[in-house]
């Protein structure tokens, strides 16, 4: 289990849902800030930006691998600098951003991408960090947000089982007592197919962490699998709304889509119970309503069994039904009123 906020995540918990901002303020604070309101209103439990500017990313040069590939269904032919000065949250927005988070009850955290990230967002006092898919292989700046002291999130898209071990590792070794790992296709946006969600069992077994899912695939459906798989967090992109476009509109979330994630996340993890097979404490009165053998109609004594008189009915409290073919053609030993259970004493 781990902490954050106060919160606790793990098994014994309802999944812990982090709304992702990313660049779906399209360039707006007051986008941004409405995000925040409608994240709040829809019931996560945390907000989520990513620390970087164009410049601690990359450098700006249009040489082919400085592109993404042309056939990129979003992306296509930017390079990564255009795309990074499209998507990054200004640094001076952090503040307002958080502050407003914190006032609607939410956690807010952040994903950094470089020392300079680390060293803002400690001075704004997040409760947290998350490592994301591409910088797992950045080990310093693993061991440098382990080395915070703070919960430590993981994404895994992309990354083999070696440097799964890898980065745990690191941060464990940096000090980081309370992580999470989350399975993560690196896709934008992901096909459903492609999430190998039957991986997170085996996610937790390599690493003996709290395991979650970082979602980019269309609704709700792989995020509800994965609690069904032990996933103890959520992590989706949020927007206004997709038909307002912006860098992560096409897989993100709508507000009343991430309210229903909140929900039905948590109904996933109620519905998980035990490993047991047998009737449930809300089942007993119903047990009460099986079929069994009623005589039907008003018998005397040494009356004949027939099918006229005894029949498979609700409720319980007579012999079984199957036992209606040892029954048939006996006597009845004293009158019988209509409506009674038939027992072995009756015949």
């Amino acid at each position: 289990m781990i902490t954050i906020a106060g919160r606790p995540i793990g098994p014994g918990h309802p999944p812990y849902v982090v709304a992702e901002l990313s660049g779906n303020h399209n360039g707006s604070l007051d986008r941004a800030l409405a995000i925040v309101d409608a994240v709040a209103d829809a019931g996560a439990h945390a907000l989520k930006l990513q620390t970087y500017t164009p410049d601690t990313l990359t450098i700006d040069c249009d040489a082919p691998a400085f592109r993404v590939g042309d056939g990129h269904e979003l992306w296509g032919g930017e390079t990564l600098y255009q795309l990074y000065q499209r998507a990054h949250t200004p640094w001076e927005w952090h503040e307002p951003i958080f502050e407003r988070a914190r006032e609607r009850g939410l956690a807010a955290f952040s994903a950094p991408f470089d020392p300079t990230a680390v060293e803002l967002l400690e001075k704004l006092g997040v409760p947290a960090y998350k490592i994301a898919s591409s910088e797992i292989v950045d080990l310093p700046l693993i061991r440098l947000t382990a080395g915070t002291g703070k919960p430590l999130i993981i994404s895994t898209g992309m990354a083999t089982a070696g440097e799964v071990e890898a980065a745990v590792s690191a941060a464990r070794e940096a000090g980081c007592t309370q992580l999470a790992v989350l399975s993560c296709t690196a896709s934008y946006p992901a096909a459903p197919s492609e999430s190998n969600l039957r991986s997170l069992p085996l996610l937790g077994a390599l690493t003996g962490e709290v395991t979650g899912l970082s979602d980019h695939t269309p609704g709700l459906g792989a995020a509800l699998a994965a609690v069904a798989l032990g996933a103890c967090l959520i992590e989706k992109h949020v927007t206004l709304s997709r038909a307002d476009g912006g860098v992560d509109a096409a897989f993100s979330l709508e507000p009343a889509e991430l309210a229903a994630l909140v929900v039905e996340s948590e109904r996933a993890w109620q519905s998980l119970g035990e490993a047991v097979i047998g009737p449930r404490p809300s089942e007993r009165e119903g047990l009460r309503f099986r079929r069994s053998l009623h005589v039907v109609r008003d018998v005397l004594a040494g009356e004949e069994v027939t099918p006229g008189n005894v029949r498979s009915i609700r409720p319980a409290g007579g012999l079984p039904p199957d036992a209606a073919i040892e029954v048939m053609g006996r006597r009845f030993t004293r009158d019988v009123p209509f409506g009674t259970p038939l027992t072995w004493d009756l015949i």
